[in-house]
């Protein structure tokens, strides 16, 4: 009998799956469509791949010192945003938490979520496919297009919140003379021509974004820093503060882990001799470091809320008029760095854009025809759309939509740990078979274990809209123990019914 092949000796083996070229360019167009997406195609720097594997010849020759380092300044990029001190934002003002405790849980939950983003990073090199392609080794063809639309959800999501908190920022700087809705649409237009193109301009573009970002938010800290109340105290029973540091932990944890399903997206030219523990540290740093540093200037802000009048009058608006607040006293200058705050904004949502678009083609196989370039522009209206219409509810969306998604993700990271480290060892991955069905596992017990870790989640959520009875007995309002119980059951009943599928179906 043929033993399975390592994954090492799979990556060496030459991909017969996929075309090295582009399909347009290997049949003559058959109509107007096809002949602009040709012409598309031979523009400089335009990405023409969706979610067909990378073959080794168009992959990186060998991966560089200064390639690594792009990882990590890619990741910072996309998190050192104002989106991320509004969630920083809530564990003083809607949790009641103290400053150490708000802190502290935002860091934690930071790094915790950054771990899962990295581990899922290291299959980009490894495979040569996007993350929701992977997901096809561990979830199965089909029941990986449930996670393929929730991503979906994630990303653009994101982009809502992101194009929000920019249109905020933007509307604050000019004194709410320009509305916010003139500043989201600012901000989607630039990140739709941006991530238009594909993979390369979005590495040049983000490899520069953080710097700016940077400096403005050291200024930040230098300005607003003082007013960062320190001594606040958490509120109400020891129990109800038990909850709610739990509830804001999760949330931040959420916040980061968000990205795994996209974790391997960007490293999919890299090639497979990519080291996984560099690939793994740099994406740990990258998101760890920037989420961690935007989450806390987000504390202090919320923390101050409650002795400065004027903060407390800025937080009424949104959570952008807060963050220019921070800027008081630098004048003009103050909101020249109120702009670069909001025009980071296009690095987040330039990289959930990007997902986003790939997350359409793992539909089916019409929408897989449809060129990435399409889906972006499909995506970018929707949640243009959905910034226009919520941008006065930014609070209720972090707290119940971003909660929401981080159960699911921790639920898959679970299924897709305790297959690659139990299942996997003997039996190895073959990259190339990425889209024959008849290769991939079936994923029946990967599609009971995610739906039963559903059922945990929901019973132990505490959202505006539902709390769940486990939810219940912990404080007075509850606490959300949605990723906990949701990631414990599949985690539980994974390895019994993954057993039983390959002593049945050996696949």
């Amino acid at each position: 009998m043929e033993q399975p092949m390592g994954d090492e000796e799979k990556n060496s083996q030459p991909s017969t799956s996929v075309k090295s070229k582009p399909s347009s360019t290997l049949h003559p167009p058959k109509n107007a469509f096809e002949r602009f997406n040709a012409r598309l195609g031979r523009l400089n720097f335009f990405e023409t791949r969706g979610i067909e594997r990378v073959p080794l010849d168009e992959r990186k020759a060998k991966v560089t010192s200064a390639d690594y380092m792009e990882m990590a300044l890619m990741w910072f990029s996309v998190n050192i945003t104002a989106n991320n001190m509004a969630v920083g934002m809530l564990g003083p003002s809607s949790y009641g938490l103290s400053f150490v405790d708000s802190a502290l849980c935002a860091t934690f939950g930071a790094l915790l979520g950054a771990a899962g983003v990295s581990y899922m990073g290291t299959f980009g090199p490894a495979s040569g496919n996007r993350t929701m392609v992977v997901a096809r080794y561990f979830m199965g063809y089909y029941p990986s297009k449930i996670c393929a639309l929730l991503n979906i959800v994630i990303m653009l999501g994101y982009g809502m919140v992101d194009s929000i908190v920019g249109g905020q920022v933007l509307s604050a700087v000019a004194g709410n003379n320009m509305t916010v809705s003139v500043g989201v649409v600012i901000v989607v237009i630039v990140t739709w021509v941006v991530v238009l193109f594909g993979m390369k301009i979005f590495y040049i573009y983000e490899r520069w974004a953080w710097v700016p970002q940077l400096i403005a938010a050291f200024i930040l800290v230098g300005s607003a820093g003082p007013k960062f109340d320190t001594s606040i105290v958490s509120t109400g029973s020891a129990q109800t503060i038990a909850g709610n540091r739990l509830s804001f932990f999760s949330l931040c944890l959420s916040s980061s882990v968000a990205w795994a399903p996209a974790g391997a997206d960007f490293y999919v030219y890299f090639p497979p001799n990519t080291k996984k523990w560099k690939t793994f540290l740099m994406t740990f740093l990258g998101v760890g470091l920037a989420l961690t540093f935007a989450n806390l200037i987000g504390v202090g802000l919320g923390s101050g809320v409650v002795t400065h009048p004027d903060w407390e009058a800025a937080h009424a608006i949104s959570s952008g008029s807060l963050i220019l607040a921070g800027y008081n006293g630098l004048g003009d200058f103050g909101k020249f760095l109120g702009v670069l705050i909001a025009l980071g904004q296009i690095a987040n949502n330039v990289a959930g854009t990007y997902s986003a678009s790939l997350g359409f083609q793992m539909l089916g196989r019409y929408p897989a025809k449809v060129p990435r370039w399409v889906w972006t522009c499909v995506g970018v209206i929707i949640y243009l759309v959905c910034a226009l219409a919520g941008q006065n509810s930014l609070s209720e969306i972090f707290e119940n939509w971003l909660a929401l998604m981080g159960y699911w993700v921790c639920i898959y990271l679970v299924i897709a740990l305790e297959e690659h480290l139990i299942f996997r060892p003997s039996r190895g991955f073959d990259w190339a078979d990425w889209n024959n069905r008849s290769k991939l596992p079936l994923g029946l017990a990967a599609l009971a274990a995610f739906l039963i870790g559903w059922v945990g989640a929901i019973i132990s959520m505490d959202e505006i809209y539902f709390v769940g009875p486990i939810a219940k007995m912990v404080g007075e309002r509850g606490s959300d123990l949605g990723i906990w119980v949701g990631a414990s059951w599949a985690m539980l009943v994974y390895p019994g019914l993954r057993w039983l599928e390959l002593k049945k179906f050996n696949r």
